[in-house]
């Protein structure tokens, strides 16, 4: 019988825009009961953000499958309350506001963790909890700057170019924290307490730019922009303009895969050259060039097709959707609209991405509406129907 490996785990998730949910994303796909808690003024701002798909975003829509909706207004007594009650039967919490706020709004770690002393909780922040820069605000473009990473990302030549991948949000932030929490649950299940998971985006995407770290440990500085091992020094490992204004990607790293390259290019002349360096290298760069301009991008793909050397198209989202690896591995996930919640068109998604014995990804449910479950959840609580009236009058929930 297939089940999801975080069945039975709750996460009280106050976070909006894209780290934080995108974290809790990943936790309801392997199947922990996420309820997202937002004010009931205007919520995650996600919700407006980018196309809209009927009254949401399709970017919220897809980031917020699989939970549950709590409206709580966490100004009031009355709000606290309530989520101290939540988070006494709570496996996980996961902030992002900046340090301090949820110690002033009195659901901090201390707090929480006096009503339930298993509790995992998660703060994802740009910069962490402590340090000079703790309380400054900023955006995936200031983590990345700070990190080294923007630095190095661009063209040889051309001035720090952001890359349209969130690096410090996605890998800094979600994931970074989505494996601390996994890693924090199994030690409160043998240990019988939490912990406390101080989550800054800065470190965690600066702990993964270990090239530019090597060179500036070699040779007192990063390499420049486009020329370090994997951005620009090496022809095996380029990216190269085609005929009709497409690009081709070529890795040939490994010897075997460049000499591959060369004999099914038609010269073997240059599979002697793998080793070269300084001019020698830049005129292989050259000759490359050239020679991929002479084809398209198809022509290219289909000289290749049969031989493994590590070259394949630069592809556009729109086309790696119907790339037949990708097809194949059926990541891409359209939803079709759901009952009750009227929408434009089919909600474009990705599937949980990690493959799982006896555990089979499905969208059990659509994004919330703000506020969709709150008398189901205060219901299981146990409010009874003239408590939830009562806060629902008073603009608690």
């Amino acid at each position: 019988m297939s089940s999801l490996p975080l069945e039975g785990v709750r996460v009280l998730d106050l976070t909006r825009l894209l780290p934080g949910p995108m974290c809790s994303l990943h936790l309801a796909d392997m199947g922990a009961d996420v309820i997202k808690i937002e004010d009931p003024g205007l919520g995650d701002y996600a919700r407006w953000m980018g196309p809209m798909k009927g009254e949401e975003s399709g970017f919220f829509q897809a980031l917020n499958r699989n939970k549950r909706g709590l409206s709580l207004d966490l100004k009031q007594a009355a709000g606290v309350e309530l989520f101290l009650e939540l988070a006494r039967d709570a496996d996980v919490v996961i902030e992002s506001f900046r340090p301090g706020v949820v110690d002033r709004l009195g659901i901090g770690y201390d707090a929480v963790r006096a009503v339930n002393p298993g509790i995992v909780y998660c703060a994802i922040s740009g910069y962490g909890q402590s340090g000079p820069w703790r309380e400054r605000a900023g955006h995936d473009i200031n983590y990345c700057a700070t990190a080294g990473i923007l630095e190095q990302s661009g063209a040889r030549g051309g001035p720090p170019a952001p890359g349209n991948f969130q690096i410090a949000d996605l890998a800094g932030g979600a994931l970074s924290a989505a494996m601390a929490i996994s890693a924090a649950l199994v030690g409160a299940a043998r240990r019988g307490e939490g912990r406390y998971l101080d989550v800054s985006m800065t470190d965690c995407a600066m702990a993964h730019n270990l090239l530019p770290l090597v060179a500036h440990d070699a040779e007192g500085q990063s390499r420049p922009r486009g020329g370090d091992f994997l951005s620009g020094e090496l022809p095996c490992y380029a990216v190269y303009e085609t005929a009709d204004g497409r690009h081709m990607a070529l890795g040939a790293l490994e010897e075997k895969f460049w000499r591959r390259f060369c004999e099914q290019l038609g010269r073997p002349d240059l599979a002697l050259l793998y080793a070269a360096a300084g001019d020698e290298r830049e005129a292989v760069r050259h000759e490359l060039e050239v020679i991929f301009r002479s084809r398209s991008q198809a022509e290219w793909v289909e000289l290749f097709a049969d031989t493994d050397c590590c070259l394949t198209p630069v592809l556009s989202i729109g086309e790696a959707l119907v790339c037949e690896q990708i097809s194949a591995r059926g990541l891409y996930r359209p939803q079709p609209p759901s009952k009750g919640q009227p929408q434009t068109g089919e909600i474009a998604q990705f599937a949980f991405p990690v493959q799982m014995s006896d555990a089979e990804f499905a969208v059990r449910r659509p994004a919330p509406a703000r506020g969709q479950h709150n008398h189901e959840l205060l219901a299981e609580l146990g409010c009874d129907a003239a408590r939830i009236e009562q806060l629902a009058a008073d603009g608690v929930i």
